[in-house]
């Protein structure tokens, strides 16, 4: 079986370009519960994972990570016993791909996708393990990713942070690009598949080797965008046409300090993804303090916890169940590392 890995910065619009490639037949692209940046840092809890248990333990827990997503996986279910048994390798990344080939055999799909797209910090382990994945770097104008993350329910609010971390995520997929080619790794703006949606997604379909769909572009009347649209005022979007006039948007909505602190910052990564910079030159030369930076660390954490009290309680309630799960066992982690410390 096939896969396709979407790379990049959350916000780009990577559930549009998800559901635009689940109309394929060929491919089945769920809604991802982000397996990878999950567990990595929490594998230490569970030990060896050469003992059965310890595997086992965690295989269970990667299976709840998925059945609380707030967007649910439908068609699928986890029988732990029969996943163990596909399981070719004890660890983190077997389960991660037996899970999403359960997922893409239940549709009868030559393809899984998964649009976990900080998985590009994962990419060693899952080469390593022998996936060898056709990449999609979608790369989106990161002032407006920084504002669209500003309004979201996840993520960094501090345009310091936003910056950093859309920095760190692009030339990192540079960097793979470099490295396997473009017979391994193809890139798409957001604002190319919003202006030239046809010919973009054409020429995306040639480069994975299926066939173009018209149903491609009229995602929004697909059930898996209604659920998606259903399940959190982040992705309200996918029930309706592309919005073609959905970039740029930052030159009115950030202030000037905001965008001057993005472009010092960001402003040669935005330049290589050939984006135009719009502060002076000047202005650019500013290297931040270690007292800026503290400032800007508490402003980040009092944003995040002000997106949590604005969130509806649709959205929150939507989230609890996983949010809470996830938050049991980093406890219990937390918890063994100062039982063993």
């Amino acid at each position: 079986m096939k896969t396709i890995q979407i790379i990049g910065t959350q916000r780009s619009g990577s559930n549009l370009l998800r559901v635009m490639l689940n109309q394929i037949q060929e491919i089945d692209a769920p809604h991802p519960p982000h397996i990878l940046q999950r567990f990595f840092p929490l594998l230490p809890k569970y030990g060896d994972l050469n003992v059965v248990e310890n595997f086992e333990n965690l295989l269970d827990d990667v299976c709840k990570l998925v059945e609380l997503n707030p967007v649910p996986w439908e068609g699928v279910s986890f029988n732990r016993n029969e996943l163990r048994v596909k399981c070719k390798s004890n660890s983190l990344i077997e389960i991660f791909k037996v899970i999403y080939q359960q997922k893409a055999q239940s549709s009868n799909a030559s393809y899984w996708c998964c649009k976990s797209m900080s998985n590009i910090h994962y990419v060693n382990a899952i080469e390593e393990e022998g996936i060898k994945p056709m990449y999609i770097h979608l790369y989106r104008d990161g002032r407006d990713v920084a504002l669209s993350f500003k309004k979201a329910i996840v993520g960094h609010k501090h345009i310091y942070h936003i910056a950093k971390q859309w920095q760190k995520d692009q030339e990192a997929c540079l960097k793979l690009k470099k490295r396997l080619g473009a017979d391994r790794v193809f890139q798409i703006s957001y604002e190319e598949l919003l202006k030239d949606s046809e010919g973009s997604l054409k020429r995306l379909c040639a480069f994975l080797k299926v066939p173009f769909s018209q149903k491609m572009l009229t995602f929004y009347n697909s059930k898996e965008s209604s659920l998606t649209a259903k399940s959190g005022k982040m992705w309200k979007n996918l029930n309706r046409p592309v919005m073609k006039n959905n970039h740029d948007k930052f030159i009115k909505e950030l202030s000037q300090e905001e965008i001057i602190i993005f472009e010092q910052v960001a402003g040669g990564t935005l330049s290589t993804l050939g984006y135009n910079l719009v502060v002076p030159e000047p202005l650019k030369k500013h290297v931040f303090t270690k007292e800026e930076i503290e400032k800007f660390d508490i402003e980040n954490n009092a944003l995040k916890e002000q997106a949590i009290q604005n969130a509806s309680g649709e959205d929150l309630e939507k989230r609890k169940e996983q949010k809470n799960f996830l938050k049991d066992l980093k406890m219990q982690y937390l918890s063994q590392n100062r039982h063993y410390s």
